[in-house]
């Protein structure tokens, strides 16, 4: 659709605040540099200047912002590769653009997102000359929304959520997410409440599709490596913390404490959500008496390990494929859950925290189903896990549920695919 020029007064306002911001990039640049938030090799990325060389022809830009949202994209992108498209995927995060070096399709190239500035956004599609936008999920950053429409790019959203904490901040400013989501031609939302909440907001054109994740395929896992980790941890019993985030490794070091009375043989692996917190980790364990080991040094775990920190990237598969157990983090603090379809669909049993927001459906079929189980805390963790470990055929039911019930939810990619398959027309004509 052609995009208003007009603006809202709190669009413009953001608008001219950051383009009045833009010489204070450098120093926001440099102190993400410092803490490990950016690549120091494509730091200018996020200025928008572009590191490669673009493709000849009508290209597709996918963008997701986080792992997460990357994941979620890559089937997707993976197709329309097949289908001869070039593709450009752009992700905001360091972890993010390692794990696409792992998993692009080939073919596809990688780029950083620009900061959310006028001139860095412009630059970086006065470059790409996108023919066609992929946002995944909830990326309404407002100038990349408004100068990619005022060039007349063809806008979806795909595998869009709004949560309600999201959506009860966008109604404070009805005016500004009307005129952002009005430019947007068409949003695929994962559930009828997202939808919901995208039609209150003003997107004009809605469509639930679900949610792309169930159809992300089981992370890989080296046959080499998963070896080396079966023959050293074989004998014990493992579980697994996945995602972790900061407070919730001190729960599930206690939570080992506890359980080692009964089980000294037990290791449990913690795989923090940002690895580069793998030395605070550490600290955390030992501060509790027990013996810790980091992958990323090189190290396996032998008897005298008690807590492997997994602070590697892109090795999920692995640790998915030796625990049995598994509790996702994000969720015994407040920060909305981490995705449990990856450990369902490798046959896990798994457990979580009340804080879940962020994929609340998904949990709540879990539960239904009884694939997955609510935990509040190292005490509660602790006696759920003595229990599965006591009943092998407890956690095998468990995971076969999580496995039927992920399944039984899958069918986004199908739906996406032919949602966006007029814009797709448009650029095999072109082409």
């Amino acid at each position: 659709m052609a995009a208003r020029e007009k603006l809202t007064a709190t669009l413009g306002f953001y608008r001219r605040l950051t383009r009045l911001a833009s010489p204070f990039a450098g120093a926001l640049l440099a102190t993400r540099l410092q803490r490990g938030k950016e690549d120091p090799k494509r730091v200018a990325e996020r200025r928008g200047v572009a590191s490669l060389a673009r493709p000849e022809g009508p290209l597709v830009w996918a963008h997701g912002a986080s792992v997460g949202e990357v994941l979620s994209i890559l089937p997707l992108a993976e197709r329309l590769r097949s289908q001869g498209f070039p593709l450009l995927i752009t992700s905001g995060t360091v972890t993010a653009a390692r794990l696409v070096e792992l998993r692009l399709p080939a073919g596809a190239q990688h780029q950083f997102i620009p900061l959310d500035v006028p001139s860095f956004v412009c630059r970086f599609l006065d470059y790409w000359r996108p023919s066609l936008a992929l946002l995944a999920e909830s990326e309404l950053w407002p100038n990349l929304i408004v100068e990619t429409t005022r060039r007349g790019t063809p806008l979806v959203l795909v595998n869009a959520r709004l949560s309600q904490r999201s959506f009860e901040r966008w109604r404070l400013f009805r005016g500004t997410a009307r005129d952002l989501l009005s430019r947007i031609d068409l949003c695929l939302a994962q559930s009828a409440e997202d939808a919901r909440r995208l039609v209150d907001l003003g997107a004009p054109r809605v469509h639930v599709t679900g949610n792309l994740k169930f159809d992300v395929p089981p992370p890989p896992a080296d046959p080499a490596a998963l070896a080396a980790l079966e023959r050293a941890t074989q004998g014990r019993a493992i579980m697994l913390a996945a995602s972790t985030h900061s407070g919730e490794e001190a729960a599930v070091v206690e939570a080992h404490r506890q359980l080692k009375r009964k089980m000294p043989g037990l290791l449990t692996i913690i795989a923090p959500r940002h690895p580069e917190r793998g030395p605070e980790i550490v600290d955390v364990a030992q501060a509790a008496g027990e013996v810790p080991v980091m992958r990323s040094r090189g190290h396996l775990p032998d008897r005298g390990t008690d807590i492997y920190v997994a602070d590697t990237i892109g090795e999920l598969g692995l640790f998915y494929r030796i625990a049995p157990i598994v509790f996702m983090g994000g969720s015994l603090v407040r920060h909305g859950g981490q995705n449990p379809i990856e450990p369902a669909k490798l046959n896990c049993a798994i457990l979580y925290g009340p804080h879940v927001a962020n994929f609340a459906a998904v949990y709540e079929q879990l539960s239904r189903t009884r694939g997955a189980a609510l935990v509040t805390d190292a005490a509660s963790l602790a006696r759920s896990i003595a229990l599965l470990l006591d009943d092998p055929e407890l956690v095998r039911k468990m995971a076969t549920a999580a496995r039927a019930t992920v399944a039984q939810l899958g069918g986004a990619i199908e739906r996406t695919q032919a949602a966006i398959e007029p814009y797709l027309i448009g650029l095999r004509l072109e082409r």
